[in-house]
């Protein structure tokens, strides 16, 4: 089977060649096929290849049955990115051209991740993007959808949990008979949506009642598709591996046994995939940083290796973690737990007192973990605020990596690196999956002190392949965009801030970070700058990390949760044993790849945990529906003002909702102005808020001023 499709690729290949030579004119099926001397007996194999490449959208056949590019009628290939607004986008395939702007109108029945193609109707002009339209929807995105059933009169209706499909998927009555409102389902589209009518569904599974426990989450697995069970033969293979490291494996490894070594994560992590180890020496430090070998047991090719590229990432949500390998592996032998011999990939750092690596090694070794450490207790310990316990031992220990962090950090912040600030949320649930706290999660010394050791060893990994010139995984993060730079510059205006410099470093941003440090404007510059900037990901070719203002950088330092890491240990170890040059060539090959689905495995897994955490957080709020709130406007936008509490939870005010002026909306400013009042309300304001409405279907809180409690 897999030499046929070779055959046929080949084929397909070849056809398209011919039709974009410089001689091709557009021609008939039968003389393309008298022009590529197609044999009679393998007409209707031709045509097969033929109708492949149209619905593959590389070709399409004209009224008078002419066979031309597509790129030749200004068409472009594309995925088509909807938002939870009247608009989408199109970004093109290979990155020919900028994102192409699509009004909903224009969108032609085309859903959020389809595959299509698109016409320019307005080219980019002044720093705009092009406009278009969608003529072909070559292939869907999603083949089934997650949502809520519901009934209004006659009528029966999925709406989807994915805000970015605006349109609820109509269910025909015979369908719909045996289903109640309210269920959470998954249905299969039947018939697609056009510009006038609404897709058409058929249930496939229910999931269960909105308000029954684990269906929120469960919905939301299903909805970006995360995959909750591993093969047989995957299952197979990581029960067959043993669970303590055998004298052989041992052998030919550099033995860093005799090391006072920790770890320091969460108190409720599962799988600990780095250890450190740190010495003073005469120069300044030495530190050892040191990551599981998940690739001795997870080899190129079988089965859980496949089964980690097709996940490409662990996935954690509020109550469950989706691991990339099974948890014998993952939680098991790959993990780092303490009194237990380990096999690891480290990468051992000379570190003089400014902060520059100045030799560095990276081996095969065996630990052993002294101890596990928490976050919280060794952030304790040096904060001295409480007695060093069980920590007694490693206090010194404690000591040295906060001075060699400080280094870093001093460091890395000369160079320019951006650091922003924005406060993160972490949900606690009951034994039934109910939200019962949402408390806001600040970084400590500890977890400060890990970040820059991992920091450090990443980069310092990813210099040394690139000089090597060996095929490679970096993480990625490219400068923004000029005209994304000049907004921004044209926002901050209104606020009589500038960016001093050149706008293409990194120092000069967080040069002006640092200036609206605790000022009113902070949240909303700080958003306004990171919307300026692209996104991080992965690739076959180094183009530096922006945010982080270096040359060099890549993921080495979580392979029992990142393919990346996996493929790079895996490139590592076929170095330091002579097998490289025999594997450069495929790595070549398959590395584009590798990178383009962690790339999008990881945005996907993104998406799925704040869907989740934004649910909890509605869900949280359910029972305080009447209570008055403290809070902060953390945005303004064109139909309403969001409001931030304490604890992270974000809800709407609606202009609808605010009884005492009409509110005009100033793009530029982004503030709201009362057009009698003169009243402003802008980002950074602290106001008080009472929740009238908690939609858990929409995942949307509804606020309304307080004036009572000086709500404006």
């Amino acid at each position: 089977m897999d030499d046929f499709k070779n055959i046929m690729e080949k084929r397909k290949q070849t056809i398209l060649e011919f039709i974009k030579s410089d001689e091709y004119k557009p021609l008939k099926l039968s003389e393309l096929a008298y022009l590529l001397q197609v044999e009679p007996s393998e007409r209707k194999f031709f045509e097969q290849l033929i109708r492949e490449l149209e619905k593959n959208g590389d070709i399409m056949v004209t009224k008078r049955g002419k066979i031309m590019l597509s790129e030749s009628q200004g068409l472009i290939r594309g995925t088509y990115v909807a938002t939870d607004r009247s608009f989408g986008f199109v970004a093109p395939e290979g990155h020919k051209s900028r994102d192409i702007f699509i009004e909903s109108s224009f969108a032609n029945g085309a859903m959020n991740k389809d595959t299509v193609l698109c016409r320019i109707t307005h080219p980019e002009s002044h720093g705009k993007r092009p406009e278009g339209e969608i003529v072909k929807i070559i292939k869907r995105g999603v083949s089934s959808i997650v949502g809520t059933f519901l009934r209004e009169g006659s009528h029966y209706f999925v709406r989807p949990d994915d805000r970015k499909l605006r349109q609820d998927i109509y269910i025909p009555k015979r369908e719909a008979v045996n289903f109640i409102s309210g269920f959470k389902v998954v249905v299969k589209i039947t018939k697609p949506a056009t510009n006038i009518r609404n897709a058409e569904g058929k249930i496939t599974e229910v999931l269960g009642h909105i308000n029954e426990p684990g269906v929120d989450i469960l919905s939301i697995v299903k909805q970006f598709e995360i995959h909750t069970e591993f093969s047989d033969k995957a299952r197979r293979e990581a029960l067959e591996v043993a669970q303590a490291v055998s004298p052989a494996e041992m052998e030919g490894r550099l033995d860093l046994r005799h090391l006072k070594t920790v770890t320091i994560d969460s108190d409720d992590a599962l799988d600990l995939d780095d250890a450190i180890t740190i010495e003073k020496i005469d120069m300044g430090y030495r530190l050892g940083v040191h990551i599981a070998d998940v690739n001795h047991y997870v080899k190129d090719g079988s089965a859980l290796d496949k089964e980690a590229r097709k996940r490409g990432t662990s996935v954690y949500l509020a109550d469950r973690v989706i691991p990339m390998l099974p948890v014998e592996l993952s939680n098991g032998i790959c993990s780092l737990n303490p009194h237990e011999d380990r096999l690891t990939l480290s990468c051992i750092m000379d570190i003089d007192l400014e902060g520059n690596v100045t030799a560095h090694k990276i081996a095969e070794t065996l630990i052993w973990i002294d101890k596990r450490c928490s976050y919280a207790g060794v952030s304790a310990v040096l904060d001295e605020q409480t007695e060093e316990g069980e920590y007694a031992d490693f206090v010194e220990m404690f000591k040295l990596m906060r001075q060699l962090q400080e280094i870093l950090k001093n460091k890395r912040k000369k160079r320019g690196a951006v650091e922003f600030d924005f406060p993160e949320s972490k949900v606690k649930l009951d034994e039934l999956g109910k939200t019962i706290a949402i408390e806001r999660r600040d970084r400590n010394i500890a977890s400060n002190i890990i970040e820059e050791f991992m920091l450090i060893c990443n980069e310092t990994v990813a210099e040394e392949y690139f000089w090597l010139e060996a095929p490679f995984v970096y993480r990625c993060h490219e400068e923004p965009d000029s005209e994304k730079i000049e907004n921004l510059i044209e926002f901050l205006r209104h606020f009589g801030l500038f960016i001093k410099g050149k706008s293409n470093h990194p120092k000069n941003f967080q040069q002006l970070i640092d200036e609206i440090k605790d000022k009113p404007e902070e949240m909303i510059v700080s958003k306004a700058l990171l919307r300026s900037f692209k996104q991080a990901r992965y690739m076959d070719e180094n183009l530096g990390h922006f945010g982080l203002a270096s040359k060099y950088y890549c993921h080495f330092t979580s392979p029992i949760r990142r393919y990346p890491d996996l493929q790079i240990h895996r490139i590592i170890k076929d170095n330091l044993n002579g097998r490289l040059p025999d594997k450069e060539d495929r790595y070549k090959r398959v590395l584009p790849d590798v990178a383009k689905f962690s790339s999008i495995a990881e945005r996907n897994a993104e998406e799925a945990e704040r869907e989740v955490e934004n649910i909890k957080k509605v869900e949280f709020m359910s029972d305080k529906v009447g209570e008055v709130f403290g809070g902060i406007i953390s945005s303004v936008t064109r139909f309403g003002i969001f409001v931030e509490l304490p604890n992270t939870v974000e809800g709407l005010v609606s202009y609808s909702h605010i009884e005492d002026d009409y509110y005009i909306y100033n793009e530029k400013t982004m503030e709201a102005k009362g057009e009698s009042s003169g009243n402003i309300y802008r980002p950074g304001q602290k106001v008080s808020v009472r929740l009238i409405n908690a939609d858990l279907i929409n995942k949307r809180l509804d606020f309304v001023f307080d004036k009572q409690n000086g709500g404006c």
